[in-house]
């Protein structure tokens, strides 16, 4: 699994997006791994698919279930994935099922979407995709 700090992470889908485009096979599969209330309320990446690792209220993840439903996006074990999260927790254990069903380019984004906590417990203020200033929409 790549581990892509968010700026990286961007380059690095934009880069798959133009290869795929060029070489006409399917973009990258960027997965928003939170709970769908989560990618709603707090926000998330344009053009995101939300897959949750788990949902409420239950909390307790599901692996064969994310896994099928990964695959069901997905156009193959090669196809490209790249997973977010809120501070790049669930997207390692997220990858990890996905690797040991066979998918062979999963990379997840460090630190997330909203990062790390801070002295005062707040996020977006250390690190994370809204914190470098990348793209993202809010309900």
């Amino acid at each position: 699994m790549k581990h892509l700090l968010p700026q990286e992470a961007w380059a690095w889908l934009q880069a798959e997006r133009e290869r795929a485009q060029t070489a006409g096979r399917p973009e990258p599969l960027f997965v928003d791994v939170r709970m769908e209330i989560e990618s709603l309320y707090v926000g998330r990446p344009p053009g995101v698919e939300n897959i949750p690792w788990y949902e409420y209220p239950e909390l307790t993840p599901d692996p064969a279930a994310f896994v099928a439903a990964v695959q069901r996006l997905a156009a193959g074990q090669d196809h490209p994935v790249l997973l977010i999260c809120r501070s790049g927790k669930r997207t390692v254990d997220a990858g990890l099922a996905l690797e040991g069903a066979g998918f062979s380019d999963v990379a997840h984004v460090v630190h997330g979407f909203e990062g790390e906590l801070n002295d005062h417990f707040k996020r977006s203020t250390v690190n994370g995709w809204r914190f470098d200033g990348l793209p993202w929409e809010q309900m």
